[in-house]
């Protein structure tokens, strides 16, 4: 892997340098094995932040992630089971994005 530049909590300081690769990496570092429900998220949190210049915070993430893939995808339960470090933190992390308002 080249040499990435990150914020001190794991963050990517530039969006251009994500890559799927790096994405599993950074999930087997953390014993996640990304699934085609991971790369759903991670494509959606790409796709948000592209049209609205931000990472969404874990009730807006739950609250789309249910508008467009239905209510048994969008709860926190179903997220966690996915990234259980905190849904939005933890998957804006492995999509490149910037740590999401709101989150400590």
């Amino acid at each position: 892997m080249n040499t990435v530049e990150t914020d001190h909590e794991g963050y990517l300081r530039r969006r251009e340098d994500w890559s799927v690769e790096l994405a599993l990496e950074l999930a087997e570092a953390d014993g996640i094995t990304l699934t085609d429900a991971h790369w759903e998220v991670l494509n959606f949190l790409q796709e948000y932040y592209d049209n609205y210049e931000i990472a969404p915070a874990i009730r807006i993430l739950t609250k789309q992630i249910g508008k467009r893939y239905g209510q048994e995808k969008g709860n926190s339960k179903y997220l966690y089971e996915l990234f259980p470090r905190g849904p939005a933190k933890q998957a804006c992390r492995y999509a490149g994005l910037p740590k999401p308002t709101g989150c400590v």
